[in-house]
């Protein structure tokens, strides 16, 4: 597995939220967490899929930040997860949020933050 999960922003939260419940139930796919305008989709309690109107990123500075698209790539420690975002920063990226726990998430929830030439928020995360 490479992607760890993916954020696509919508025009209208409640129509899309109804959407993908409806659309994505036949898959077992199901709505599994929610903060006000974004809602992540998964199965077995992981969400994997997220949606939302408005902004969809957390880290930049405590705010929240809006970004094109967002995806996060798993990682398979959290010394993977520093060498992504030293990597990323020195072929240019900008700082999105530095490596860290994001206990909102979960309590081992430790990811790093780039944004990619286009303004993409691209994340590597470990969830030990």
């Amino acid at each position: 597995m490479i992607i760890d999960h993916i954020s696509l922003p919508v025009s209208d939260y409640t129509v899309s939220k109804d959407f993908y419940t409806r659309a994505l139930a036949p898959l077992g796919i199901t709505a599994l967490k929610e903060f006000p305008n974004i809602c992540g989709f998964g199965k077995q309690g992981k969400p994997e899929f997220w949606i939302g109107s408005g902004p969809l990123s957390f880290w930049k500075d405590g705010q929240q930040k809006s970004t094109p698209t967002h995806i996060a790539f798993a990682a398979a420690d959290r010394a993977a997860v520093d060498a992504f975002y030293a990597a990323a920063m020195a072929a240019g990226a900008t700082d999105y949020g530095a490596p860290g726990l994001r206990p909102m998430y979960h309590p081992n929830y430790y990811g790093a933050f780039v944004l990619d030439p286009d303004g993409n928020n691209i994340e590597a995360v470990c969830h030990t």
